[in-house]
């Protein structure tokens, strides 16, 4: 027996009855064993009272009333999300600690591009665990993005100085898209001697993934493909354009280049090498050797394999192409003061200027991964660098001579960190046995054992690798200690490395544990994150990154498994995958799902590639029209042209809707070759349009099929879905919908839903059975893409249940039409549905400030002086801001927000009225800095107070800004993407 002793209130008095118990004389108080808080109440912001007072404000009679106002009637689902009752926080991570325990951690010696690494502790816990760097969005708003941005350049720096390039860029997906990404850049800037050639030599001891993702890429955009080995290479080829090669290559071997390079060179050939960071420590860099373009992967740079991902891929290239470069570049430049201040570079390379005319759908980067990159570099330094790429060469080379003392056949004279061991397949497969039982992972290949070393491997590992090896042919181990002792770096004169690299002190000051930790939060101070306050990006999707979805992400059973790990070792990652196809299938109301595409853009190429290998099944393949509305994301015909399709515009109305006549005659007139129509539901302009189930019909009716973009998912979960409206494939972003937070700019995950006559086509992989029977070709590099993260969505959607889902959205279209109403009357909202509601965002119309001279950016920049980062900036409309509050945020801050906004408007009456000077006011001089307000004269129209504390409610936690509104135009002029030179590097450690 136990007794219950509960807390009574203080107003209840306790009479004592004989038996000695208690008695209520007020009320009795009924205790439910039941009652624990759930996840969903955590996740969305509004309590039941703002929820009443939010819907009388916006005059609806309850929340029901509101959706049926929002979401046509014709497309509301009929049933609830059938998916598992909704967990507590401590539920689900009790039950997924015994998923991820399926997953067993064997040591990894399978190489092929991922590695085992050290992540050091202390970025480990202040980055990658740290909210203050994964909820930061990317950095268009330069002024409130210094930190990440220095991260960033330090990550440019790196890979430039390593690979011997002159200019690269701030990551892209993964090393394959790198390479792919490479081989599609050197064909749009071939000489002109070379404008017909067509052809793309890759050495046929490139890694298979990347193999796989050349191959995806190519055949759509007619270029050939050659494979082969470099003995069989004809420079002199006239269709030949470009040479790719791998360097160490997959076998482990490295080989100078410089002569084939060269000869190349003088035949208008350009080339490219796949290579590996910390193989350059010690390699003569490709730089030297000639190359025009360097990629590769940055994993082992300190971030987990996680089964394949997320990782931040490289492309180093010349500033002759900096126009041409795919991706972000980050570069310096100066704000009004005169001080070195960073931003993204060269934005009109971006997709939403080029559209079509992009050669490249790549719009984001892998920042978060990137910084924690870049971050190793700086731990180590040059000096650390190097130890642990000669540990690792040592152990690979110690291990070499160890089994040719044995009396194995070890090939090849020059490698890296990657040993190849020649022998029969029945004596390979005892190695694999005798390997397995002492929790060792190799790679297996023909009659070949490869042993691929790391700098988590220790003199153990080898001893203990030596002993397998030697039982099998029926000898004794060695003892190593002679070899240990004579072990030497000898690679040979062309390839051993004499050039310095990471000489700037960032890379050499803070080495110390005490310092590192300082550095990282100095920069972390200088960026503005979902810690600081909302971020209503329209289309972006900023909400809770909760800490239970992010918590398992660093447990090694996820972090430590290599993607081509025999597959009974990831049972618990294969349970998790297919539990989340299942709910990610049912949520759009399709059959099935790909979990491969690691970007929303790559979502978008993937399943235009899966509707042209349809269309290309049934004898079809001819249908190449891509029917995009205007209003439609850059990224949509981008991805439309890599797909080898032809991009046909499709006109909106004046009321932001898909004009449906227009469409009509478009359809009609492509009849025959329509492939598909791209369309984002709600529309781009924040709108439910009634006549997308018409829409998606008249498509059907002309042969095409209907891809939806995911980007606006947030406003559909539980309510509508993409099979309920008509369409065939969507891409879902999870970093936006489904919680994996955006990382400053990256890791995105774009999974691809499809019907079902649409997956038998799903993405493959070369190495891992996955997709459909008849599988398109891999579209990112890992067969899972990026699947440490998944688990973050997982954890969403199995805590907040079918229900709990579906309140997220009712509570994202409540929180939109809250601050509309809030601000209609200040601000003109652009476009609203038939019953004036708006869906999950809005567009608020700043264009009629232009008169007198303010500027939509100047609105985004005085936001920051209230603690704010902008909405999104003049998209889809110039002169506009869209805005998503999304559902977790309160009432208190949605209405701290409207306070901004509405101040703002104030002040841009002022201008109006002439009470403000139209070139020197608040909003031109925005945002106003620290530094500006304390030191010197203070000469301008307006207070300080009024610059920096323009609500009383800024006082309380106020963001400065650490530099002044920068100056694009000038660092696109003067393009520097390193490390600001030493002799100003005070200078710069001043503005911190």
């Amino acid at each position: 027996m136990f007794q219950l002793i509960v807390p009574l209130p203080p107003e209840i008095t306790r009479i004592p009855n004989p038996n000695s118990h208690y008695r209520f004389q007020k009320n009795r108080m009924k205790i439910n064993l039941s009652n624990a808080v759930k996840f969903e109440s955590r996740h969305n912001g509004p309590t039941e009272a703002e929820i009443a007072e939010m819907l009388e404000k916006i005059g609806a009679s309850s929340l029901d009333e509101l959706i049926n106002q929002t979401v046509p009637e014709s497309i509301q689902l009929t049933r609830p999300l059938d998916l598992p009752k909704a967990q507590l926080e401590s539920e689900f991570i009790s039950s997924f600690k015994k998923l991820a325990a399926k997953n067993k951690v064997f040591k990894s010696f399978i190489g092929q591009g991922y590695y085992d690494t050290i992540v050091p502790g202390v970025v480990l816990r202040n980055v990658l665990e740290n909210p203050g760097w994964y909820t930061a969005y990317t950095p268009y708003q330069a002024e409130i993005a210094q930190g990440r941005l220095e991260a960033l350049i330090n990550f440019q720096t790196v890979v430039m100085e390593l690979t011997g390039m002159e200019l690269a860029n701030a990551s892209l997906l993964d090393e394959g898209t790198a390479a792919a990404e490479a081989m599609t850049m050197l064909h749009a800037v071939k000489p002109r001697e070379k404008k017909n050639a067509n052809k793309f030599f890759v050495d046929h001891k490139i890694f298979p993934q990347t193999k796989a993702l050349l191959e995806t890429r190519a055949e759509p955009v007619g270029i050939e493909l050659v494979f082969g080995s470099i003995a069989e290479l004809d420079v002199t080829d006239p269709e030949l354009y470009g040479i790719l090669f791998q360097y160490p290559d997959a076998d482990g071997a490295v080989r100078d280049y410089s002569a084939i390079v060269a000869a190349a060179k003088e035949n208008k050939v350009l080339t490219a090498f796949a290579s590996d960071l910390l193989a350059l420590t010690l390699l003569t860099p490709p730089g030297e050797m000639g190359a025009d373009v360097v990629v590769g992967s940055a994993q082992r740079f300190g971030v987990p394999m996680g089964y394949g991902g997320p990782h931040a891929g490289f492309f180093a290239t010349k500033e002759d192409f900096k126009r041409q470069i795919p991706g972000r570049i980050i570069g310096v430049s100066i704000d009004r003061a005169g001080n070195k201040a960073y931003r993204m570079a060269l934005q009109t390379r971006e997709q939403h200027i080029k559209r079509e005319k992009a050669t490249s759908n790549i719009c984001t980067a892998q920042v978060l991964l990137a910084v924690m990159s870049s971050f190793y570099a700086v731990y180590h330094g040059p000096k650390g660098l190097k130890d642990i790429a000669l540990r690792t060469h040592g152990l690979a080379k110690l291990t070499a001579q160890a089994l040719k003392k044995v009396g194995l056949e070890v090939a090849g004279q020059d490698f890296f960190d990657t040993i190849q061991i020649k022998m029969n397949e029945v004596s390979r497969e005892r190695i694999r046995g005798l390997a397995l039982g002492a929790e060792m992972n190799f790679r297996y290949e023909s009659e070949s054992v490869f042993i691929t070393f790391d700098e988590t491997k220790t003199l153990a590992d080898v001893e203990q690798i030596v002993s397998i090896f030697a039982t099998e042919e029926g000898k004794h181990t060695l003892n190593l200690d002679e070899l240990v002792q004579n072990l030497e770096l000898s690679f040979p004169e062309s390839l051993a490395r004499t050039s310095d690299y990471l000489t700037h002190p960032v890379f050499n000051n803070y080495h110390s544990e005490h310092e590192m930790l300082r550095y990282i939060k100095r920069l972390e101070n200088k960026d503005l994150s979902l810690v600081h306050s909302m971020i209503s990006l329209g289309s972006c999707t900023m909400k809770l990154n909760a800490t239970a979805e992010m918590i398992p992400v660093t447990w090694p059973e996820f972090g430590q498994i290599h993607p081509f790990a025999p597959m009974d070792q990831a049972l618990g990652y294969q349970e998790l995958f297919t539990n989340l196809r299942t709910w990610l299938t049912e949520i759009t109301g399709f059959a099935d799902t790909s979990l491969q595409p690691n970007s929303g853009a790559q979502g978008e190429y993937a399943g235009l590639m899966v509707i042209r290998a349809y269309h290309i099944n049934r004898g079809e393949g001819h249908r190449n029209v891509a029917l995009i509305p205007t209003s439609a994301h850059g990224t949509n015909p981008a991805s439309a042209v890599m797909a080898g399709m032809k991009v046909v515009l499709v006109k909106c109305d004046e009321k932001g809707n898909i004009d449906v006549a227009d469409l009509k005659e478009k359809a009609e007139a492509n009849s025959e070759n329509l492939s598909a129509l791209m369309v984002t539901y709600p529309s781009t302009h924040g709108v439910f349009e009634e006549a997308i189930q018409e829409i998606c019909e008249i498509i059907h009716q002309h042969g095409g099929q209907v891809y939806m973009d995911g980007a606006n998912m947030n406003a559909q979960v539980g309510l509508t879905s993409p099979g309920r409206i008509g369409a065939d494939v969507c891409h879902l972003n999870l970093h936006k919908t489904f919680c994996i937070p955006h990382g400053g700019g990256g890791p995105g995950m774009g999974p691809i839903c499809v019907a079902a006559h649409l997956v038998p086509f799903l993405p493959g992989n070369p190495l891992v059975k996955t997709g459909g029977t008849q599988a398109v070709s891999s579209i990112s590099a890992a067969p899972y893409g990026s699947a440490s993260i998944l688990p973050i969505s997982y954890a969403y959607i199995a805590m907040m249940g079918g229900d709990g889902l579906t309140n997220a959205t009712k509570m994202a279209i409540l929180n939109a039409n809250y601050i509309k109403e809030r601000l209609e009357g200040h601000y003109p909202i652009l476009y609203i549905g038939t019953k004036g509601r708006a869906a999950h965002e809005m567009i608020v119309d700043c264009r009629e400030f232009k008169s007198v001279g303010v500027e939509v950016e100047d609105i985004a920049k005085r936001l920051m002086d209230y603690g704010f980062h902008a909405p999104t900036v003049s998209f889809p409309v110039a002169g506009t801001m869209m805005i998503e509050p999304t559902e977790s945020e309160t009432k208190a801050e949605l209405d701290r927000f409207c306070d901004a906004m509405i101040s703002i408007r104030e002040e841009i009456r002022e201008v109006e009225n002439g009470e403000a000077d139209k070139e020197n006011n608040v909003l031109k001089n925005a945002p106003h800095t620290a530094q500006m307000v304390l030191i010197g004269e203070w000469d301008l129209p307006y207070s300080r107070e009024k610059a920096v504390y323009p609500l009383s409610t800024v006082k309380e936690n106020k963001f400065w800004p650490t530099v002044r509104r920068i100056d694009s135009a000038y660092g696109d002029r003067n393009l520097v993407c390193s490390c600001i030179p030493v002799e100003e590097y005070a200078d710069q450690e001043e503005l911190a």
